[in-house]
């Protein structure tokens, strides 16, 4: 998955701290400007944090002063004019759109971003689950500048956050934002000052990590469907799946605990 952060096409790094995978954007000569290699390399890595029984939450970081300025033009506008996604079917789509072909995230990402955070990196922020951001942060959803649509979901998750007026006065002018701003919109749910950010992501990424796994991706799964299906969908599911968490051995676990006044051990069974 690693790759030299010497290479033009930029990279997606992974490690492990405990029970979270870390996954760093990694070009930031070119402010972390999206590749294709990199699209590919993200969607593996999300992949990589479903599939592993053992890693139980995400954090997207980035090296350097930026998050991302966004899409490498030059290098993206083949496939875009093909009609082509640069993540491959049949892996994790890390703008979590549902498409046909894609599987979608199953486990928490919380997000850190700093500096230029542009296009691409609203989206990523916004098809994740918890997002903090540092005090410098500059945010700009500008496709509509470059002649093109935002295609990564900021169209949707901008407006539903937001509403249609607030997103559209960002979607339309192509302006440059603050974290204030985006605060403000719910696009980011904490700020922090300007170096902290990814320690605050990994502290609310422990937390997660340390409730009872199975509880978590349900939940995580019934507050999808209440946004995209509506509230009278997600609660058709809440006996079903109530039943099915009430009788795992992390419930068990988390009944004895509470009776034993002591932190819980949960295995996600």
């Amino acid at each position: 998955m690693n790759t030299p952060a010497s290479s033009s096409e930029g990279c997606i790094d992974t490690s492990v701290v405990g029970e979270v995978l870390q996954i760093c954007i990694n070009r930031p000569a070119k402010r972390n400007g999206f590749t294709p290699k990199m699209f590919r390399e993200l969607g593996e890595a999300y992949t990589r944090l479903d599939d592993d029984p053992d890693l139980r939450v995400g954090v997207l970081c980035a090296e350097g002063a930026h998050f991302t300025a966004g899409l490498d033009l030059p290098s993206m506008a083949p496939l875009m004019q093909r009609g082509e996604k640069a993540v491959p079917a049949g892996l994790v789509d890390p703008l979590d759109l549902g498409m046909e072909g894609y599987r979608r995230r199953t486990k928490p990402m919380v997000v850190a971003v700093k500096g230029i955070t542009y296009t691409l990196g609203i989206e990523l922020m916004l098809a994740a689950d918890i997002v903090v951001a540092a005090a410098d942060c500059r945010f700009s959803q500008l496709e509509v500048q470059r002649g093109i649509m935002a295609t990564g979901g900021a169209t949707l998750r901008m407006a539903e956050r937001a509403g249609a007026g607030n997103a559209l006065l960002h979607l339309l002018t192509a302006d440059i934002f603050d974290s204030t701003e985006a605060l403000r919109l719910h696009f980011v749910q904490q700020v922090v000052p300007a170096g902290e950010e990814l320690a605050q992501a990994h502290c609310i990424a422990r937390a997660i990590a340390a409730q009872a796994p199975l509880a978590v991706q349900a939940t995580l799964h019934n507050v999808r469907k209440a946004i995209e299906m509506g509230p009278q969908m997600a609660m058709q599911e809440f006996l079903s799946v109530q039943q099915g968490l009430s009788r795992s051995a992390d419930a068990a676990e988390g009944l004895r605990a509470f009776v034993q006044k002591r932190p819980a051990r949960f295995q996600g069974r």
